[in-house]
């Protein structure tokens, strides 16, 4: 993923979707060639020279400073995730440095036991790739489609455009697929040197056109928190709440948690999913062959 390339194709697509009226400015006669704004009129929102924007939209953002980019972001109407993507995208601009390759990712014990302890919560620990690393018992069973894969560690956004099952695990596949590859462009904005990465990228731009179409249109997400619907294949369709904690001594690494709305279906679905993963903990203790895909103790790194 070339620095340049990236921030350029961004700057272009925002200044796409966006219409001289809503930029507060007038349409003018005749026809226009472009879509959106011109890069003219980007310039003179921004308080920049046309000049200088077209420098910049070309890729050239070494050494531009916070406040044209801040002046950019609101010209183009930036939300936070998007102004977030965009300094990334400046700061990558850098000299090239060597691709390294990413370090095989390990959850600390400790935060093994806080998921444990979290009994009653499915939750489960990721990193910026959306790989699964770690999960607690009631996770497993929630995640138990994705971590059925024999590859390791499972992948959220590999599950979502490489397997069948994805379609009818989430309830809602087009917005979860495509907030999918905006977060991962964003990660790809903050780390465009992660070999790691750029590999999963490239597999799913291979493998998948959906995958692709959507990784072209440049929109990044940032998600804290927020609701999911899911169709697990044991206990039906649940409805829950997310919130994504950074785990500030593991840099990269996210504890995702769920939870349920009181007197709601899914409370029940939640407490037959509960009892269906102890029993099936007991049983598989006894059957090799049926135990569960993914151990969370192994932190996602089995073979």
């Amino acid at each position: 993923m070339d620095a340049r390339t990236e921030f350029r194709d961004f700057l272009t697509s925002r200044r796409a979707r966006i219409t001289p009226a809503q930029a507060g400015l007038p349409a003018g006669g005749g026809q226009r060639r472009v879509t959106g704004l011109r890069r003219e009129e980007v310039a003179l929102l921004a308080g920049v020279s046309a000049d200088y924007y077209i420098k910049l939209e070309r890729g050239n953002a070494r050494g531009v400073s916070d406040s044209v980019l801040e002046a950019l972001a609101r010209a183009l109407h930036l939300d936070e995730a998007e102004r977030a993507h965009l300094f990334d995208l400046a700061a990558a601009n850098t000299p090239a440095r060597t691709l390294a390759r990413t370090p095989k990712p390990q959850v600390r014990p400790n935060v093994q036991r806080i998921l444990d302890s979290m009994s009653a919560t499915p939750a489960y620990v990721r990193n910026r790739r959306l790989d699964i690393l770690a999960t607690n018992t009631l996770g497993r069973a929630l995640l138990a489609p994705i971590l059925a894969t024999p590859r390791r560690p499972p992948n959220v956004a590999r599950f979502m455009f490489l397997d069948p099952a994805a379609a009818d695990y989430y309830v809602d596949w087009e917005r979860m697929a495509a907030g999918t590859v905006a977060i991962l462009r964003a990660e790809a904005g903050r780390d465009p040197h992660d070999r790691a990465l750029i590999d999963l990228v490239g597999e799913l731009s291979t493998r998948s056109d959906l995958f692709r179409t959507r990784w072209a249109t440049h929109n990044v997400l940032r998600h804290p928190g927020g609701v999911k619907q899911i169709r697990h294949p044991v206990v039906g369709e649940l409805t829950l709440a997310y919130e994504a904690l950074e785990l500030a001594a593991d840099n990269g690494l996210t504890l995702m948690a769920y939870s349920v709305e009181p007197a709601t279906p899914t409370v029940d679905a939640l407490n037959l999913l509960a009892s269906w993963a102890a029993t099936g903990a007991e049983d598989n203790a006894h059957d090799p062959e049926a135990r569960p895909a993914f151990d969370s103790r192994q932190g996602g790194n089995s073979a």
